[in-house]
């Protein structure tokens, strides 16, 4: 006790004396920087700076996996996550993003830039269109899902009055936020570096690229949006007059072939002896990748990395007992057409319906889309050097199967005394999370690298928001809006033969249907299936609500795909006869897809929620909700 006594004397001794000590008192902190330090190097300003970078808003992304399951593309092949299968109308507070706090500190950041009399003047400029290229990409994610809202170009202070009525801000048009995300990224353009080593940052080609983006979103909701004329406000707060479609398609075109123009990028094409391994590296070689324009990077020293090859790595190769989360559908797989530029479906029975027999799973996907096999890991393909394990059991010749529920179960054949593997080790098994359980795994993003499906060590595979394939696949699409017919043929065939297709197309062949499936297929797990589908108005005739059927025709922008099917390969066991070995495929439904996929009208646009509203008379809310 004495001891205790002692040492707290001793505490305030020191106490007291430090407090009487002026020198002390006027020391700076060492642990928090002022605003006055910050602007005076531009090595602070940028610690800010990549702060506002690190908290650019996305949907879907390598760090969001599961988010890629809401749709057709695939399958969440984990227990906690197939609720996603069984309850499939969509909540209009889904996508939503309202963020005001974010834009508050970007606000903040360009007054106080502005301001700043200590930084070079270079730097000065970089560094304030680098804040207005964050602050409109946050506009342009705000109207993607909530529509117009307040536009707010500076910071506001409440000044404690009782009356916060000149804050309220009504919102925009929508047309009026397209309209300042363009004007923006023409304003910022040449203020940026016009560097396409820059990948992490805002340079020129981004600018361009967003600006291309963005008014190819509003020209198509322009056009687009007189086929549903319920999601509407009068105010136009929803909604873009049909009449402004061709001039933001001019936009974007222009925009388009400015940052083709600069020669600074191009398709990614080192491996061209074989273009689905081509198509897979594009996303993980971050060496004088042309292609990548804007990116999230992730690096093994700095201890930021991502965890999308350990969750969805194939089990059968995996590093750690992780992976296989994420299963890639029929619905897409079927998408990606043969390499004579037309649309199929998987033979794999006859016109009566029999089973066609095949000597390896590989050979059902022959001839197709080399991009099929670079986004999607096929039953007998490779990762990582060795064979991934896809199968679900061996078929017998009373057409009955011998399969097991985990991974390489084992059974005794017919005719056979000892246990043998009668299942994949990656299954596919009904209901058994981490399997294929639609036949598929996901290839885009998975890193080859080894030790990346380790949970000690994980990946440094970055996260491409921009990418030089989708600047030509906006400017074929504008100058198709335009009737160029010509041009975007000659668009998509750039895309096209890097993909293995040695038929160009030309004038005639371009449609919407062509442009809807170019996409689709180019850019799947990408994070643009949900803003083409909203923004080309027909997420409710694709996804209405029915429990439909697979297509039989993929190439069709309208065909309905409410439901994720799969494709399962089977062995067959026939001893003495010549089907004996072979693999025959069937098409299955996970059996948790219990519902379909229900887009509705509200859907459109994210819900404002009645806080917000309640906070701010001046909002309106969105229609259909």
């Amino acid at each position: 006790m004495k001891k205790i006594h002692y040492v707290s004397f001793l505490v305030l001794m020191w106490v007291g004396w430090s407090c009487n000590d002026q020198k002390f008192l006027d020391k700076d902190p060492t642990n928090i920087l002022t605003n006055d330090k910050v602007w005076q190097s531009p090595n602070l300003v940028l610690t800010v700076l990549v702060d506002l970078y690190d908290r650019y808003p996305e949907v879907q992304s390598t760090e969001k996996w599961v988010e890629y399951a809401n749709f057709d593309e695939a399958f969440a092949s984990s227990a906690g996550e197939y609720y996603r299968h069984k309850n499939q109308e969509y909540n209009y507070d889904w996508w939503n993003y309202w963020d005001y706090g974010y834009l508050r500190e970007m606000n903040l950041f360009i007054q106080k830039c502005t301001a700043a009399t200590q930084l070079d003047e270079a730097s000065k400029k970089r560094f304030l269109a680098e804040a207005r290229y964050l602050r409109a990409s946050f506009y342009f994610e705000e109207v993607k899902r909530m529509g117009g809202v307040p536009l707010i170009l500076e910071p506001l202070q409440y000044d404690f009055s009782g009356d916060p009525t000149y804050l309220q801000y009504a919102r925009s048009k929508e047309s009026e936020i397209y309209d300042f995300v363009i004007s923006e990224m023409e304003a910022i353009k040449n203020d940026l570096p016009s560097d396409p080593n820059i990948k992490s940052r805002a340079t020129k080609g981004l600018a361009l690229a967003t600006e291309a983006r963005a008014a190819l979103y509003a020209g198509s909701i322009a056009k687009y949006g007189v086929n549903t004329p319920q999601v509407a406000l009068p105010g136009g707060e929803v909604g873009i007059e049909a009449s402004k479609a061709t001039a933001y398609f001019q936009q974007s075109l222009k925009a388009s072939e400015e940052l083709i123009a600069l020669g600074q990028y191009a398709l990614y094409l080192k491996k061209p002896t074989d273009l689905s391994d081509n198509f897979a590296s594009l996303f993980t070689d971050k060496s004088n990748n042309a292609e990548a324009i804007f990116v999230k990077d992730f690096k093994l020293k700095s201890g930021k990395t991502t965890d999308w090859t350990i969750i969805n790595q194939p089990r059968s190769v995996a590093e750690e007992q992780q992976g296989g989360r994420l299963n890639p559908s029929l619905n897409l797989v079927q998408s990606f057409e043969k390499l004579d530029n037309t649309f199929a479906t998987y033979g794999y029975t006859d016109a009566s319906g029999a089973n066609r027999y095949f000597s390896n799973p590989l050979e059902l996907f022959a001839g197709r889309d080399a991009r099929l096999a670079g986004t999607v890991i096929l039953p007998g393909s490779q990762f990582k050097g060795k064979t991934v394990d896809i199968w679900a059991g061996y078929l017998l010749t009373n057409n009955t199967v011998i399969s097991g529920d985990n991974f390489g179960a084992r059974k005794v054949l017919p005719g056979k005394t000892i246990e043998e593997q009668v299942v994949g080790f990656d299954g596919p098994i009904d209901g058994l999370e981490f399997s294929a359980q639609t036949g598929f795994y996901v290839r885009k993003y998975q890193d080859p690298t080894v030790g990346s499906g380790q949970l000690g060590t994980r990946s440094e595979v970055w996260w491409i928001r921009y990418r030089y394939a989708e600047v030509i696949l906006n400017a074929a699409e504008a100058a198709f809006e335009l009737g160029q017919n010509a041009k975007a043929a000659g668009y998509l065939n750039q895309v096209r033969k890097r993909a293995g297709f040695t038929k160009d197309l030309v004038s005639a062949d371009i449609t919407f249907d062509r442009i809807v499936h170019e996409r689709k297929v180019e850019l799947a797990f990408e994070n643009h299936i949900l803003w083409d589908m909203k923004r080309w108005r027909l997420a409710h005739v694709v996804w209405n609500g029915n429990a439909t059927e697979l297509t039989t025709q993929p190439g069709v922008a309208t065909e309905t795909s409410t439901r994720i099917f799969g494709l399962w390969p089977y062995k067959v066991y026939a001893p003495g006869t010549e089907q004996n070995g072979k693999w025959i495929f069937r098409k299955i439904i996970p059996s948790n897809v219990t519902n379909p996929h229900r887009f509705r009208l509200g859907n459109y646009y994210s819900l404002i929620s009645e806080e917000i509203r309640s906070n701010n008379p001046k909002i309106v809310k969105n229609p259909n909700q």
